[in-house]
């Protein structure tokens, strides 16, 4: 690559991740409501939308972020969910 190039490389914004909450029929709605409160900052009306959202539609994006937020917040909520003993499922995805 010339120097140009590697410039040029170094100004692209990094490639970010959604991470989304995927529907299960045993998480308590309000422990994903807790859960986008806690770990993404949500208020308590936008943690209940997306909470529903992902009720009805079976996934909620939680947050767009880079890499390693991204993976921190899935092993953070996967974690807390597993400590409380729910089957919640956090993924994250380029886009």
């Amino acid at each position: 690559a010339t120097k140009v190039e590697s410039q040029e490389r170094l100004l692209e914004p990094p490639p970010m991740y959604k991470v989304t909450l995927l529907n299960d029929n045993f998480t308590p709605m309000e422990f994903v409501v807790f859960v986008l409160e806690q770990y993404f900052h949500k208020d308590r009306e936008s943690a209940t939308q997306i909470m529903l959202k992902v009720h009805r539609e079976g996934r909620g994006i939680c947050g767009v972020y880079t890499r390693d937020i991204a993976a921190t917040k899935v092993e953070l909520v996967l974690r807390r969910a597993r400590q409380d003993g729910h089957p919640l499922q956090c993924v994250m995805e380029e886009i």
